[in-house]
């Protein structure tokens, strides 16, 4: 059998990971878990878990990769767990600042769009994926991708067209 070597994380490479991706992976943990507390624990349990991980990344993009798939099963794993009951309502997002502070209005149609439609969103819009890398991501069906990025975009465009965004 061979030994397998586990990768030792220096303090300046996991401080570096930390600082570049920590926005990211607690942005879709707020998206997913709904509140502030649950969000802060799912982003930190993803970054042990990278410490725990004996390999390294092969490039950038498998880093973000896995953190965001790391981060969806974090969060998923918890909102399955017997002891969550309730769960605290979108008023914890209203603290959530995007790369683009503008579009802070917006942001609170997409966060009361149902978790699938925000997550598409937030991937699709905020983070650049394609509707393909997406399906590889999260494990469906291209077409489910695209399927569930039209439905969220048809039911964002309604849900601003009832606030009267964008009318002068």
């Amino acid at each position: 059998m061979i030994p397998v070597v586990r990768r030792v994380w220096s303090k300046e490479e996991l401080a570096g990971l930390y600082e570049r991706r920590f926005g990211m992976v607690y942005q879709i943990c707020l998206v997913l878990m709904k509140n502030v507390p649950d969000a802060e624990d799912a982003a930190q349990t993803v970054f042990r878990r990278v410490l725990e991980r004996g390999e390294a990344f092969r490039d950038p993009e498998h880093e973000k990769a896995w953190l965001i798939v790391a981060a969806r099963n974090e969060c998923k794993n918890q909102l399955k767990h017997w002891w969550r009951t309730r769960r605290a309502g979108d008023e914890a997002l209203e603290s959530l600042t995007w790369e683009d502070p503008r579009d802070g209005e917006v942001w609170e149609q997409v966060a009361a769009l149902p978790r699938s439609h925000r997550l598409a969103l937030y991937l699709y819009y905020y983070q650049g994926y394609t509707t393909g890398e997406m399906a590889e991501l999260l494990g469906e069906n291209p077409s489910t991708v695209r399927s569930r990025l039209a439905q969220a975009r048809k039911k964002l465009k309604l849900k601003l067209e009832e606030e009267g965004y964008g009318q002068a």
